[in-house]
């Protein structure tokens, strides 16, 4: 049966290139790992083997990824909007033994008393509907504040959170057991809601363990997972003044950071012993599917 079945695969996936959908010269989708997982089939995907046309200084695809830098201030969201305690540079995320790292400093730049990074694919990938997934392992300690989150590419129904926003994982460093799944949603703020949903890791494992956080996202079904296992199910929401399934209707974007302190946490900073160690946030791959 395991023979019929891997004969069954090599033939779909030969079809697949054969359609086009896995172009030899699109060198994105040819080379991601698992291309087809049940109905799905990768649109795009990073697996941070360090290869490529554009790539800079420390090894990141900038035809996959952009960086948000700063404050928040040049996007007018001084402190990222959460009272954050870093600034975000460029040089706080490489790419290293088939891993993005984004590592978290003490170290005072542009006013602020810690540097860290925040990648998004707003500058160069967008979609609606599909999974998307990654394979992450994240960093204990107080005031640490990682997530991997989706924002919607063009505000269609207004300013957050009215068109919406998607947390397919964030964590509390302190709080290693754990994770969360969000969906914020209703009207721009103040008047936005959300709803959420803490998972408890099984005893052998925590946040500081590779897991798999991933998201099936549908026209009227929102889906959350931890390591294949099923946290969160979203059927109910909504944006002032439009029809459902507005505002989950429209391109969103990936990002990746590590936030240090900010409203998530009570505003909770690290204790300088933390950082006698590199703290580090490392993603193993980046998916996304789309259903065929």
């Amino acid at each position: 049966m395991r023979k019929i079945l891997l004969i069954l695969t090599l033939i779909l996936t030969g079809s697949l290139y054969a359609c086009g959908i896995f172009n030899g010269s699109d060198k994105e989708t040819s080379e991601c790992g698992n291309p087809v997982i049940g109905d799905y089939v990768i649109t795009w995907c990073d697996e941070f083997t360090g290869e490529g046309d554009n790539l800079n200084d420390f090894g990141v695809d900038l035809d996959k990824w952009g960086f948000q830098i700063g404050t928040g201030a040049a996007y007018g969201l001084t402190g990222w909007g959460n009272d954050e305690a870093q600034y975000y540079r460029e040089e706080n995320a490489r790419v290293e033994d088939g891993r993005l790292i984004i590592e978290a400093r003490k170290e005072t730049f542009g006013g602020m008393r810690y540097t860290s990074a925040r990648l998004w694919t707003k500058p160069t990938f967008h979609q609606t509907y599909g999974r998307f997934e990654a394979k992450i392992k994240l960093p204990v300690g107080d005031g640490l504040w990682p997530a991997y989150w989706m924002m919607p590419q063009e505000d269609v129904y207004g300013g957050w959170a009215a068109s919406g926003e998607i947390d397919i994982m964030e964590a509390k460093g302190r709080f290693p057991n754990q994770s969360t799944a969000a969906l914020h949603f209703g009207g721009a703020w103040p008047n936005n809601t959300h709803t959420h949903q803490t998972y408890q890791f099984p005893t052998n494992l925590s946040i500081a363990d590779f897991n798999v956080y991933a998201v099936e996202w549908e026209e009227e079904v929102i889906r959350w997972y931890v390591n294949d296992r099923l946290i969160k199910t979203s059927t109910s929401w909504y944006t002032e003044g439009h029809d459902f399934p507005a505002p989950f209707d429209q391109d969103f974007y990936l990002l990746l950071n590590l936030a240090i302190g900010g409203s998530f946490d009570g505003g909770v900073l690290p204790p300088d012993s933390l950082f006698d160690e590199p703290v580090l946030m490392e993603i193993e791959y980046v998916r996304v599917y789309q259903k065929d």
